[in-house]
């Protein structure tokens, strides 16, 4: 699923690879220190979009995404399975309940909005559509976003060959460097089949947002260890990456310029359309 090129194996179900997903809270405030925000302009159009300002976060994290909505006037609840994630994101001020979307009850709350930031991969694809549907009011909008960070050959094959080394049985040792655009896009078009077949959205769209982001060496080693390929390795094997990544920085000059992608697939729960198969009573 299209996120950093380390974030899950594939072509494993990453809703499946529990241990993994529950894995980023190990360091939670690096985790929301490194980590970047979302475009302010999809936030806006996500809010514009929606026929009101309650929203629910799935996979909330520290909050990132939340407080950005919240910022946009939106009235937010997180739902997040990590509970030292879900206590960070509480500390700023953010409703949370620790659950898996899958077994998050939602006790006959509905929404204007239901966001995804960098987290749906996490989400059973089969039953997450169908429970967005669920809790969506008539007209509001499912939005599952993620960025693509492929940082520059120069720095991701060093990144490759030294992860390749240190960790051979990782399911992520297999990786490519770095992988085209096409790879996510793809990942996005998925997700946006799979809620066509709930028929309970309006037919979705892609949005696409490119923006650029430059990073120091300390910038870069700060983030790579919140990522799901490095969050479960050993402090040896996580040093002689990020040494080997160091070093390929320095040889850039100490910084680089990323590019990054923010892919989304959005759509909005129909008002009245009936599920795929039901018949009229």
């Amino acid at each position: 699923m299209p996120t950093l090129s380390r974030e899950h194996p594939e072509p494993a179900r990453p809703h499946q690879a529990r241990g993994t997903a529950e894995s980023f809270g190990t360091d939670a405030r690096r985790y929301d220190q490194a980590r970047p925000d979302y475009p302010d302009d999809l936030v806006a159009r996500v809010v514009a979009g929606s026929p009101g300002r309650d929203v629910l976060d799935v996979g909330c994290g520290t909050g990132i995404a939340a407080r950005q909505f919240q910022a946009a006037g939106c009235a937010v609840l997180g739902v997040e399975p990590d509970a030292r994630m879900a206590d960070f994101a509480r500390a700023g001020g953010l409703r949370v309940e620790v659950a898996t979307f899958e077994t998050w009850e939602p006790a006959g709350r509905v929404f204007d909005a239901l966001v995804a930031a960098q987290s749906w991969h996490w989400v059973d694809p089969a039953a997450g559509a169908v429970k967005a549907a669920r809790v969506l009011r008539p007209h509001g909008r499912l939005a599952i976003f993620g960025h693509v960070f492929e940082p520059p050959a120069e720095v991701a094959e060093p990144f490759a060959a030294a992860f390749r080394r240190v960790a051979p049985d990782s399911p992520f040792a297999g990786q490519p460097a770095r992988r085209p655009l096409e790879t996510y896009q793809a990942g996005y078009a998925r997700i946006a089949d799979r809620i066509r077949e709930t028929g309970r959205f309006d037919d979705p769209e892609q949005w696409r947002f490119d923006w650029e982001r430059s990073y120091t060496r300390d910038q870069w080693l700060d983030l790579l260890p919140t990522t799901g390929g490095l969050t479960r390795l050993r402090p040896d094997q996580l040093a002689e990456i990020l040494g080997a990544v160091g070093q390929a920085v320095d040889a850039l000059g100490g910084r680089f310029t990323m590019r990054y992608t923010t892919l989304a697939t959005t759509a909005v729960r129909a008002g009245t359309r009936r599920p795929a198969g039901a018949t009229r009573p």
